[in-house]
């Protein structure tokens, strides 16, 4: 019959995420802030929990988390100037939407990681704050490849972004808009005038009448002097190192820091009382069990962090020991694979993390090379692999439907790349593609 109901049974395999794994692996995702306000408030909740010194008796010390086994679950730094740094202004947004741009426009791994401290150098109004010479001598280059970075961040969206001062930003935005003629220069050269509304000095100086001068005043007035406001910001934070890197005689050394390795134990006291009879049996057994759980959950996240950590020194020994020339390719599959983990593991672990070393205060990111960022923060997206989907879309639309850049950048945002329209038209004319209005016409004329 048709409507007829039956019941089968069959055999499959799958992996449970419960909810105690869950949990473990979201414990990975933690900056070192988030995770002491997650012990302290397990601390407060979980009386038999306690809190050891790294020398006490009641739990081993730091070096138990060399032996711990990792998690492999599927799914003394510079100056504020200088770059990364223990004061870092979270403009968490600004700095996402900058990342995705250079990961898709810079394929050189040295450039990548100058334009991530030139970006960290940004102040709230997305002005450069930093100092480029200190840079080049942090990172073991030329200022004049700090200052080739500074361009590459210039030709990012907002633009303006990464100006030095208020002239600078707004000649950006002028050229962008090829606004900036010789008149429009000398303007710019005279922002007190304008402040002042002195039209006649302005115009003596520009060599244009009064109403070309107003006319170019109106122009620099529509223009956005922050750029980096109207993105999303927080308080500046200090950033404390999750692990140390440093050289010895032997090699190199990596160790976490104490942040990172919260040192706790179970009250021997209450844990007695478990095998006890009582009506508080039961409310001693659970809280013994989450506080076990914790306690594993912690040493793995350590191990995790620190086998990852070491791997990541490996791999980029020589830029740490000769300079931002040496930085090698390196993409989370790479040490995934090297360390038998899955890439979001690996992905979870080395957000929000930092590295202290001889050479500055790093973001464990900063290591990797060869991936453009997922908005999911799991994994990454090859910057060629984007401009063959470009390519791909471009190919298979319809003379009635021809995609715009920026319906491009927004199907590409449903798929979980953010790009900006500016990169996409660069991507498209890399690929030699007319534009959407050339490919209407063409497309038109071959019907």
């Amino acid at each position: 019959m048709a409507g007829e109901l039956r019941l089968t049974q069959g055999l499959g395999q799958g992996m449970v995420m419960t909810p105690r794994l869950q949990q473990a692996i979201k414990l990975l995702r933690l900056s070192g802030v988030e995770l002491q306000a997650l012990v302290e408030r397990e601390l407060e909740g979980n009386p038999l929990l306690e809190r050891v010194g790294r020398d006490g008796s009641d739990a081993p010390g730091g070096a138990r988390f060399d032996d711990a086994p990792p998690v492999r679950a599927a799914g003394g730094g510079p100056d504020a100037a200088d770059g990364p740094g223990p004061a870092i202004a979270a403009a968490t947004s600004l700095r996402r939407h900058l990342e995705e741009q250079i990961g898709l426009d810079v394929a050189d791994p040295g450039e990548r990681l100058i334009c991530a401290w030139l970006i960290d150098s940004l102040d709230e109004a997305g002005y450069f704050a930093g100092d480029a010479g200190r840079i080049a001598r942090r990172l073991g280059c030329s200022p004049a490849r700090v200052e080739g970075a500074l361009a590459r961040l210039h030709a990012c969206e907002p633009v303006g972004v990464g100006a030095r001062d208020l002239r600078e930003c707004l000649a950006l935005q002028l050229a962008e808009r090829g606004q900036l003629d010789a008149p429009m220069e000398r303007l710019l050269d005279n922002l007190d005038l304008i402040a002042r509304r002195d039209l006649e000095a302005l115009a003596a100086r520009c060599g244009v009448d009064e109403e070309g001068v107003r006319g170019r005043v109106r122009r620099i007035r529509a223009l956005d002097p922050k750029p980096g406001a109207s993105f999303e910001t927080a308080p500046a934070q200090t950033v404390t190192p999750d692990v140390h890197a440093r050289r010895t005689r032997r090699g190199w050394t990596v160790t976490l820091d104490a942040a990172s390795a919260p040192q706790l134990a179970i009250d021997r006291r209450y844990g007695a009382l478990a095998g006890r009879g009582g009506r508080d049996r039961a409310w001693v057994r659970e809280n013994l069990r989450s506080a076990g759980w914790l306690l594993r959950a912690l040493e793995q996240r350590a191990a995790t962090l620190l086998a990852v950590s070491r791997e990541l020194v490996r791999a980029q020994r020589e830029f740490l020991e000769k300079g931002v020339h040496s930085l090698r390719p390196l993409t989370l599959r790479d040490v995934a694979g090297r360390l038998d983990m899955h890439e979001s593991t690996v992905s979870r672990v080395t957000s929000d993390k930092f590295m202290s070393t001889p050479r500055g205060l790093f973001g464990l990111k900063d290591f990797f090379s060869g991936a453009i960022p997922a908005t999911d923060g799991e994994g990454g997206h090859a910057a060629e692999s984007v401009r063959h989907r470009i390519r791909e879309m471009i190919d298979a639309e319809p003379v009635s439907r021809v995609l715009s850049d920026d319906r491009i950048a927004v199907l590409l945002r449903e798929s979980g790349i953010v790009i900006a329209r500016r990169t996409i038209a660069k991507y498209r004319e890399s690929l030699n593609i007319p534009s959407s209005v050339q490919r209407r016409r063409l497309k038109s004329a071959r019907l």
